[in-house]
């Protein structure tokens, strides 16, 4: 019987989040090629780690694997945008909704931590932190109401819309605005479903709208710098 050797998913577990982590905090521009011979030269492995890494960033569109062109940082077009906050639209709304009629039964630990430490990165300004923590407090409201499916799609909902914004924002729209996740929470503390999905489709709504259709941020070149501790 095959069994699975603990240091090689470790070690591909590392180069996922890893870049994971990057895409999230963007710093790793889409359409980035992650060379094979450089991801082995950062994280000190194999290629069959590497590999196994860049298939699992495949399966949750993170990364696109190109036949005979290899692996890129995967580039969000102008309707995929478009679809993407669709879909979020559908997901996020009930949702909140859902998560603001059960509060009284559902631990919100997970958020108001979430909360508490997106404060503490504005106060520090620290930029790629806060980038970060704004999209996850999406991936925190999908996995505070414990389906596993929800909170997969959000998380690769959030992803790809963390591409997006770091294809198409602006220096100025790089994480969401400041409050509009705390108030989403108040009203979801406050048993208040009406104002839980009204914020929330206003705070989709101010996402999407502070896109720039016509930017697009160049790939970057030096995954060590990029993908190297931190």
């Amino acid at each position: 019987m095959e069994t699975s050797d603990p240091k090689l998913e470790s070690d591909e577990n590392t180069i996922v989040e890893r870049i994971y982590k990057a895409v999230m905090e963007q710093r790793l521009a889409p359409n980035t090629k992650l060379s094979e011979a450089r991801l082995c030269e950062t994280f000190g492995v194999g290629r069959m780690h590497v590999r196994r890494a860049l298939l699992l960033l495949s399966s949750q569109g993170i990364i696109e694997l190109q036949s005979n062109r290899g692996a890129y940082v995967a580039c969000p077009d102008k309707s995929e945008a478009s679809d993407v906050f669709a879909a979020r639209m559908l997901i996020e709304p009930p949702l909140v909704r859902q998560l603001a009629q059960k509060s009284g039964g559902i631990d919100l630990a997970l958020l108001t931590d979430h909360i508490a430490l997106e404060d503490a990165a504005r106060e520090k300004k620290e930029r790629t932190e806060i980038i970060r923590l704004s999209g996850e407090f999406h991936t925190k409201l999908a996995q505070t109401t414990g389906n596993k499916f929800i909170f997969r799609m959000m998380r690769e909902l959030v992803t790809r819309t963390s591409l997006i914004v770091g294809l198409f924002g602006s220096s100025e729209n790089t994480s969401c605005p400041d409050d509009e996740h705390s108030n989403i929470l108040k009203a979801i503390q406050s048993n208040n479903p009406e104002l839980a999905e009204q914020l929330i489709v206003s705070h989709l709504n101010h996402i999407q709208s502070g896109l720039d259709m016509e930017a697009r941020r160049e790939p970057q070149d030096d995954l060590a710098a990029i993908l190297g501790p931190n």
